[in-house]
């Protein structure tokens, strides 16, 4: 099973109608990379000391049920590619008291220089980690 964080879903999340705002899922999926980063060992905040940032350079995403108010969701993350330059992470959402699958997503990001804004090669170390963990892909 791939990393997963939980997320209440709360009102200022959703619409007028109590549904989950679909550019919200964007959020929830960029707290669960933040948070599978740091679990091996990545901090982000460490990383722009380092002159690196990752920046998202293509998204795919598919909303097959609407969140709503209050629900739990369990927000997963997994690496599915790896490149010199750039991760393929595999994303989902789904709703904790059920299991149902809500939304799927693919993200693609690029690690660039802060300074120039572009692309550079991952640290040893980040690259290290993170290939640790390339197949663990059932989100």
């Amino acid at each position: 099973m791939g990393f997963e964080i939980l997320i209440r879903v709360y009102i200022e999340d959703t619409d007028a109608g109590g549904i989950v705002f679909y550019g919200n899922y964007l959020r929830f999926f960029e707290r669960a990379r933040t948070d599978f980063l740091r679990s091996v060992g990545i901090e982000q905040s460490l990383l722009i000391g380092t002159n690196m940032i990752f920046v998202v350079r293509h998204l795919s995403v598919e909303y097959k049920i609407p969140a709503k108010l209050d629900d739990v969701l369990s927000v997963s993350c997994a690496v599915k590619t790896i490149r010199p330059t750039r991760v393929i992470f595999v994303q989902s959402a789904a709703r904790s008291a059920d299991g149902a699958n809500l939304v799927n997503a693919e993200v693609e990001v690029v690690a660039v220089s802060v300074d120039t804004l572009k692309p550079r090669a991952l640290p040893k170390k980040l690259l290290n980690a993170l290939q640790m963990t390339v197949g663990n892909t059932d989100v």
